[in-house]
């Protein structure tokens, strides 16, 4: 009972945390596209002749391959797979051609889209029902997986084939959406659509954005339980190593920051955690970063040979925005250092290609400010983002009700809804924290009064006034308690200052976490 009361203490104490306070939690497990497929939409396959375009990266929550969740499946037939670059075990390097070959378990073919053709052709598709597209995307416009399902899409709508995409979350969430956005003439594998560098879409929502100018026959599979702010530790997934230079988060997180500088000198390393170039100044370079108030990284001068630069340091990956950081990091190193512009005449240059425009290397040569260079991208990047919207799944966005709170992983349900109140101060009733968590409270209708008792003591709470009684001594708050739909909410800040225990209010996900510290 001593746990349980300290527990309810201070959860009520701490949920009244500034609402811009931000801090990594967890959240309620994820039902990804291949799951659902299995559970709820298994319709879709029935009966049909299926083509799978998959890696090593398609795997469920409980690292069931869908590949052999298909094959076993005896309502459908698997006949096909087809992997995308890095091949479907992902070992191959960037840019390395892949072969076809039959698999050696299933006796199927399985089709490389990263060798002689990168499209599916009708010969790859005699025979199929539907292409069912399952690969992890991390978020950037560059990243060929989602050039694949694009590719896909095209050949689907030639051939007359059903895609279906199972839905995966984008890594970086779906709040960041940043840098120049492609221009039509700039169109290649590795930027396949009109996006910007960061898109905030999942692979489902790209497919019904790619498919506007397509019109393919495309079902999207979505997950269950994704809201748009969760980054991927937020869904209780475990990340599997997409490709061979993104093993883990910190890669995905520093992709677009790091490796925009193709051909002008400026390289990422230590897969994409690095940045940097040869005869620049290590200490400089970090110092003007770090000056530049980019949020939720800090710039670590560190030299590789010859080459002077910085690794990054993630300090908060909800407010972290990788290709603006790309963009200061990439301007900035060219105003230090010595470097060429690569430039497209003929031939495109891959620098061009990966800012999806000419421009920024203009804009680079012209001597600009990364902040000059946010400015003159960012109509068209407004565009974009109202453009998106259309192809946003609804189900993913947080509402204004949407808000949890977790104690010891265990998610508290409210029969009425917690709200943010006029001092920036998240109300919960109080009553239902307490009963879940077993502790005692006691309602005095006189005296309007709320009183908490435990092992620990007694806290007494006036309704509609700051002052608070902790053990019968007197403290004042800087809000008040309140009445709302039959329900007392109580924020009670500093009742925390008197007990222990890591409470954390992560805002993008409107949720709450507390641990009990040991004594």
């Amino acid at each position: 009972m001593a746990k349980k009361f300290f527990l309810v203490v201070v959860l009520v104490a701490f949920l009244v945390l500034p609402v811009n306070s931000i801090f990594c939690v967890g959240a309620d497990g994820v039902k990804i596209g291949s799951e659902m497929l299995m559970d709820k939409y298994h319709h879709l396959i029935e009966g049909k002749k299926i083509g799978l375009v998959t890696n090593q990266s398609g795997v469920n929550s409980r690292k069931e391959s869908t590949i052999d969740l298909l094959a076993n499946d005896r309502s459908t037939s698997l006949v096909a797979l087809f992997g995308p670059e890095h091949g479907i075990d992902g070992k191959a390097k960037a840019g390395e051609y892949v072969k076809s070959y039959t698999h050696e378990k299933l006796g199927i073919p399985v089709y490389s889209l990263y060798g002689q053709t990168r499209m599916p052709t009708g010969e790859m598709l005699k025979g199929l029902d539907a292409i069912v597209f399952d690969v992890q995307d991390i978020g950037a416009r560059t990243y060929t997986y989602i050039s694949t399902l694009n590719y896909c899409l095209v050949a689907a709508q030639k051939y007359d084939k059903t895609v279906i995409v199972l839905d995966r979350p984008n890594p970086l969430g779906g709040n960041i959406v940043e840098g120049p956005v492609l221009e039509d003439k700039y169109t290649t594998f590795v930027g396949v659509d009109n996006l910007p560098m960061a898109h905030g879409m999942t692979i489902g929502e790209l497919a019904q954005f790619f498919n506007r100018k397509i019109g393919a026959d495309l079902k999207v599979v979505p997950m269950e339980g994704y809201k748009r702010p969760m980054l991927f530790p937020d869904t209780g997934l475990t990340w599997v190593q997409t490709s061979p230079n993104i093993p883990d988060l910190d890669s995905v997180y520093g992709y677009m920051a790091t490796g925009l500088g193709e051909g002008t000198g400026i390289f990422q390393a230590d897969k994409f955690k690095w940045i940097g170039g040869k005869g620049l100044n290590a200490e400089k370079y970090a110092g003007i970063l770090n000056k530049a108030g980019l949020p939720g990284v800090t710039f670590v001068p560190e030299q590789r040979g010859e080459a002077g630069g910085v690794r990054l340091k993630i300090t908060d990956p909800y407010t972290f925005n990788p290709a603006r950081t790309g963009i200061y990091a990439l301007a900035y190193a060219y105003m230090l250092g010595d470097f060429t512009v690569p430039k497209s005449n003929k031939d495109m240059v891959m620098f061009d290609k990966v800012m999806g425009t000419n421009k920024i290397g203009e804009y680079l040569e012209q001597g600009l400010s990364p902040q000059q260079i946010e400015k003159n991208y960012a109509p068209a990047l407004e565009k974009f983002k109202e453009e998106r919207k259309k192809y946003l799944i609804s189900d993913y966005e947080l509402g204004p009700d949407d808000f949890t709170v977790l104690v010891e992983g265990r998610k508290v349900a409210f029969d009425s809804s917690p709200y943010i109140d006029k001092s920036d101060r998240l109300m919960v009733p109080l009553r239902a924290i307490a009963e879940a968590l077993g502790a005692t409270v006691g309602w005095e209708p006189q005296t309007r009064t709320v009183t908490i008792t435990g092992a620990r003591g007694k806290i007494v709470f006036t309704i509609g006034s700051s002052s608070v009684l902790v053990d019968g001594k007197p403290k004042v708050m800087d809000t008040v308690p309140v009445i709302k739909n039959d329900r007392t909410m109580v924020p009670v800040r500093y009742v925390g200052e008197y007990l222990k225990a890591d409470v954390h209010w992560n805002a993008p996900l409107k949720t709450v976490t507390v641990n009990a510290r040991s004594k």
